[in-house]
């Protein structure tokens, strides 16, 4: 039983899948090299574009496809599938330009003339904001990244850790402590701009094909009509519903896992047993196990994106459970894959399945934002208050 199908309602949706389908399973074709790399493929960037899929979140006026929450996370689940360092990175871009399209975050000049820009050429966007001292921006730190004002423009400098997609990115979003307003901005800035360099940092277990390298601004000059955002500007912290982009994806590895598991129960039949292993009651108790978590896991997520989207004036109040959907799904996910590997048992470890990378990628979630700490104090502090 495919377990994504039941959570497919309409012919909009299930077109969407297929698209994210093949676009997964060309992803897959390339996991050596990203693995050998340490990139995300520029022929898989190439594909992404050409089917226009950089552009599904923005608003139809602009050439999008306005995708709902929840669309968004069966087309970033189903990618995931295929291959889950391709979907955690192109998740980032998709989501960020769905908060930039329904925050009001930038001028409507400036994002006016940006959506075009992505729509038209798909370019492909992230932030980049975590620093060697500061660690994930979630904690509160303040960037050393710093903008000092030239006249009509600002000279940046410093080092970013852990951007997704730095090598293959056409635009950065990068924060920095802006001297003469005394806050932290963001500015919008070109890969291409002189000034940039990309270290190849990126030698982790997990998600290698993200291509998660430092980058290094050197004394880069832009216009001050890059400085897109200002800390001062943002109103109360809000909701990020867009985020659940994350546990989406890991859930995607753990179903990979779970269908790879499954057909190697199926077929698999050592000399010892008249029949394959899936019919043997050890195998068939992970095997349902590994069912009713991912069924807890998308009921979850899948039930918190449907009040997200259809009841717009309670997302103040979702922010405790878009961070538990976070949680409890990459918590599960991690659970999952090790089952999978229990039913593969040490023919898992070899490079010849795709267990171990299954196992490798899926406990970066446990490291994504939000940590499960902050989760369990947001929860807590919500049940007192």
């Amino acid at each position: 039983m495919n377990l994504l199908e039941q959570f497919i309602s309409n012919a909009r949706q299930q077109a969407l899948v297929e698209l994210a389908y093949k676009l997964g399973e060309k992803a897959k074709q390339r996991v050596n090299v990203a693995e050998k790399t340490a990139k995300l493929p520029m022929e898989t960037v190439v594909d992404f574009k050409e089917a226009e899929y950089l552009s599904l979140t923005l608003p139809t006026v602009y050439g999008g496809k306005a995708l709902s929450l929840y669309e968004f996370l069966l087309v970033q689940e189903q990618l995931a599938v295929g291959d889950g360092a391709t979907a955690l990175s192109i998740g980032w871009h998709l989501g960020i330009i769905k908060e930039l399209s329904e925050e009001n975050i930038w001028d409507d000049t400036t994002f006016e003339w940006f959506a075009k820009e992505v729509a038209s050429k798909q370019l492909l966007v992230n932030r980049i904001a975590t620093e060697p001292a500061t660690g994930s921006p979630t904690r509160g730190g303040i960037p050393e990244t710093k903008a000092v004002k030239q006249g009509e423009h600002y000279i940046i400098n410093g080092r970013k850790t852990f951007a997704t997609m730095a090598d293959v990115l056409d635009y950065y979003l990068v924060t920095a402590y802006v001297e003469d307003k005394e806050t932290v901005g963001t500015f919008l800035i070109a890969k291409e701009s002189s000034g940039i360099t990309v270290e190849q940092t990126w030698d982790t277990l997990s998600m290698r094909g993200t291509g998660s390298n430092d980058v290094i601004f050197s004394n880069v000059d832009v216009p001050e009509a890059q400085l897109v955002e200002l800390s001062t500007q943002r109103k109360k912290p809000a909701a990020k519903g867009w985020l659940l982009h994350i546990p989406a994806c890991y859930l995607g590895i753990a179903l990979a896992a779970r269908n790879d598991a499954i057909g190697f129960a199926k077929n698999f039949q050592p000399n010892s047993l008249s029949t394959p292993i899936s019919e043997v009651a050890h195998i068939q108790q992970k095997i349902g196990d590994m069912d009713l978590k991912l069924l807890q896991a998308h009921h979850f997520m899948y039930s918190v994106a449907n009040q997200w989207d259809h009841y717009p004036e309670k997302r103040a109040n979702l922010g405790p459970d878009l961070a538990a959907v976070k949680t409890v799904t990459t918590n599960l996910a991690n659970e999952v894959v090790d089952l999978a590997l229990r039913i593969v048992g040490g023919r898992g470890l070899s490079k010849t399945y795709q267990f171990e990378q299954y196992y490798r990628d899926v406990r970066a979630g446990l490291h994504n934002p939000p940590m499960d700490d902050m989760v369990i104090q947001m929860l807590a502090k919500r049940a007192i208050n």
